[in-house]
């Protein structure tokens, strides 16, 4: 039997504005009615209210996500772009439709672009080896930065030592913030690429993508951001930013774990060979050579996770319903409050990163004398969520002389109750170790 290949002619229909264009001004979001969408935060974790201050790890799901989820598995479980029977017609139709959804929330030119990854972990390495070892060859530079996530450091590492390239790195100010002149100086190389994170998963950086692309660009640069941390918490419109490749994962905005997106500008995809070959990615198999499919199945290779994809497009438009305008201010808010208070009520806490208006919603910390996985699992007594590590950071805490940091990050639901409880909770710690 011929597999089904999908159709080309799917796309994306009436999302040619911004992701915020046509919206009214509307009130600032309720987080404690937000509260309500999201069943885990009725736990209580030691007989505690949860606050789960770990979004930047992976975060919580809304209930419409979750009974997305449950009801392609209880009412169409079937297999996509094969079937012709109902189920299998619906499953298609809905797995197709995130793509859409989708593209619409990071206002992609066409749904076609919208490539389902498992993370933005695997999106990176599917440029690095489909689009890298095709690209760059011996001598050639790649620009990263000192902020990177691990994710979008070894796939390059690794691309570099195979072909003979070079890595070169955008330093960062005591402050957190990228050092551009030290990026204009370093595009005299004519890098091949420039990779960098949108926003910092441990220090909450916003990073000026629109500026560092055109720079990049006027270097003869292609560009890829890593938008694992950016997508979840403030606008994104791909067109606007001018990159060639975007990418982000779906668990770290509302939506499942295995679910991520690679978008990159038409052109570039078609160029790009198959990163995994299987079924669903072909067009046509000989014995001895084979046709692929269409951009994005050419790199959709094998049966996909569908509930996760379909969990995803619910997942966004959530966030889009809510205006993502709407939630940067909610978390800006949050960050001020925290930047403000933390220092206040808790004596010595050192925290790390920008001010901010320059920063997403996350804090990075540490408390003196006292290491950061004991502060994590003080607080958890406490019913209080923070990650504790280097946060996939290596190089970034070695530049800032730290072995790891303790940190908090915010969500939709988040409410500046949650950080009067994060302070208590520091204050605990401190009472704990004699602090």
């Amino acid at each position: 039997m011929t597999d089904l290949a999908p159709s080309p002619a799917a796309g994306l229909a009436g999302a040619g504005g911004s992701v915020t264009a046509g919206r009214e001004e509307r009130a600032a979001l309720d987080p404690r009615a937000l509260a309500a969408d999201f069943p885990i935060l009725g736990q209580r974790p030691h007989g505690k209210r949860l606050v789960y201050l770990d979004s930047a790890a992976t975060s919580q799901k809304p209930r419409a996500v979750i009974e997305a989820m449950d009801r392609y598995y209880r009412e169409y479980n079937a297999n996509v772009h094969r079937a012709i029977y109902e189920i299998g017609e619906r499953a298609t139709q809905e797995y197709e439709g995130a793509r859409v959804r989708v593209a619409r929330f990071i206002n992609a030119p066409a749904a076609h672009e919208i490539v389902w990854t498992r993370n933005a972990t695997e999106a990176v390495n599917l440029v690095a080896y489909s689009w890298g070892r095709r690209n760059v060859g011996p001598g050639d530079a790649i620009i990263l930065t000192e902020m990177e996530h691990h994710a979008n450091l070894v796939p390059w590492q690794i691309l570099a030592q195979e072909v003979d390239g070079d890595l070169e790195f955008i330093p960062i100010t005591d402050d957190g913030l990228l050092r551009l002149d030290v990026f204009e100086v370093l595009l005299r190389l004519r890098p091949k690429l420039v990779a960098f994170t949108h926003v910092s998963n441990t220090l909450g950086t916003i990073n000026p993508v629109r500026e560092m692309v055109e720079m990049a660009h006027a270097a003869g640069a292609l560009v890829l951001v890593d938008g694992a941390q950016a997508v979840p918490h403030l606008p994104v419109d791909v067109q606007a930013l001018g990159a060639d490749f975007y990418v982000f994962s779906g668990h770290k905005m509302l939506g499942p774990t295995g679910s991520g997106v690679l978008w990159g500008r038409r052109e570039l995809l078609d160029a790009m060979p198959p990163f995994m070959a299987g079924g669903d990615m072909i067009r046509e198999v000989k014995l001895r050579r084979s046709e692929f499919n269409d951009v994005p199945w050419k790199f959709e290779a094998g049966t996909p996770d569908i509930s996760a994809a379909i969990g995803l497009g619910v997942a966004a438009d959530y966030l889009r319903e809510l205006g993502m305008d709407r939630v940067r201010e909610h978390e800006r808010e949050l960050v001020a409050y925290a930047l403000d208070l933390l220092p206040r009520e808790v004596p010595g806490i050192v925290l790390y990163g920008p001010p901010a208006d320059l920063r997403g919603g996350v804090i990075a910390f540490n408390l003196p004398a006292i290491h950061p996985h004991d502060v994590a699992q003080i607080l958890d007594r406490s019913g209080i969520c923070v990650r504790a590590g280097h946060h996939c950071t290596m190089p970034l805490h070695e530049r800032l002389d730290l072995t790891a940091t303790a940190r908090a990050s915010f969500s939709v639901f988040t409410t500046t109750d949650d950080i009067d409880a994060l302070a208590a909770g520091l204050r605990e710690v401190q009472r704990v170790f004699g602090a």
